[in-house]
């Protein structure tokens, strides 16, 4: 499937949603078997059609983003996938029954109620269920500053009221900061507490993703969990954001994701399967999913695995469904395996 335009798609959409045998998008593998016997349920992270929702202002330079996402961020959806659709698209397109929104999509409609409404209503009439949001551009959690770190905790809050208003479990935040590394350790965690408060107060959880800095760093990041020692505080292990920066001695350095998934597991409230390209069996090139399905297995997770789709090499259309039938058939392979 390609998207050359929002009618096109969405027209596209409703032929897959009519057909309901659905064979080529996996879900023949699905029959006769109940939600409750999978040893995982796979979601969707909006992230993943990033580049059909932007569309041509991707090609903008950072300041010139920045610029608009400050003060005019609705002129940044150039793209022929609209957000409002991203639940029907999922569900439509891929048979999937949860999402993972992500904020700069609507990012001046966090109060909005009647926008907010709009996508409840198109989750809800798709049954498709609203995870959680990724927060990003709110200021960093864990700023040096106390008045800057308190300031970015309260730019979190409309976040944590817009996901009690649409269903979700959470929002996913970053733990930037600046320092040594027990520094950061303090400042992250004094920022998660107080934005944790929060959140608890709201039924709301603050899950913290590897995602770049030090929190691509597992044993960082969960020491700042511990640090924490929150129910409602916790982590979203990615598959492939262990990126720790370029040294000028050693070049890129990078985190075993498998040691790094393995820390934050005990603490996750999600899972987000990072893909870039695959090889023609159908394998992911950079991320053994066997092995590390099975470290998220080992830590007795049950929930969604969300499908997060990067590359370049494939569609995000094409992209998203080959990592969707990975992830079904590494389910398949593993079920009998795990209670």
């Amino acid at each position: 499937i390609t998207v050359d335009n929002r009618r096109e798609f969405l027209k596209k959409s409703a032929i897959i949603a009519g057909g309901f045998s659905m064979v080529g998008f996996g879900f023949s593998s699905l029959a006769g078997c109940s939600k409750k016997q999978l040893l995982f349920k796979i979601s969707l992270a909006e992230w993943s059609l990033n580049r059909a929702l932007y569309g041509k202002s991707r090609e903008l330079t950072g300041d010139e983003w920045s610029k608009l996402l400050a003060n005019d961020p609705s002129s940044l959806l150039q793209g022929n996938v609209k957000h409002l659709d991203f639940a029907k698209i999922a569900r439509r397109n891929f048979g999937l029954d949860a999402v993972e929104y992500v904020n700069t999509f609507f990012f001046d409609k966090a109060a909005d109620t009647n926008y907010l409404n709009e996508m409840k209503t198109v989750a809800d009439g798709e049954g498709v269920k609203s995870l959680l949001i990724m927060c990003d551009l709110e200021g960093a959690l864990g700023d040096p500053d106390k008045a800057a770190r308190i300031k970015a905790v309260e730019n979190h809050y409309k976040w944590v009221d817009a996901a009690k208003y649409l269903g979700c479990h959470s929002i996913r935040v970053n733990a930037q900061s600046e320092g040594t590394f027990d520094e950061q350790i303090k400042m992250a965690a004094d920022g998660l507490i107080r934005l944790t408060e929060y959140g608890a107060k709201n039924d709301i959880n603050i899950i913290v993703e590897n995602h770049g800095g030090l929190s691509s760093n597992g044993k960082w990041l969960s020491s700042v969990m511990k640090m924490v020692n929150h129910p409602r505080c916790g982590t979203l292990p990615d598959f492939g954001n262990f990126y720790l920066g370029t040294w000028a001695n050693k070049g890129n350095e990078w985190y075993d994701r498998y040691l790094g998934v393995e820390e934050l597991m005990p603490y996750a409230k999600a899972v987000s399967a990072k893909s870039h390209s695959f090889n023609p069996d159908g394998t992911e090139k950079e991320t053994d999913y066997m092995k590390m399905i099975k470290i998220v297995l080992d830590a007795g997770y049950r929930g969604y695995v969300g499908i997060e789709y990067e590359g370049s090499e494939l569609s995000e259309m094409d992209g998203i469904l080959a990592a969707k039938k990975l992830l079904e058939n590494t389910r398949d392979d593993l079920t009998g395996h795990y209670a």
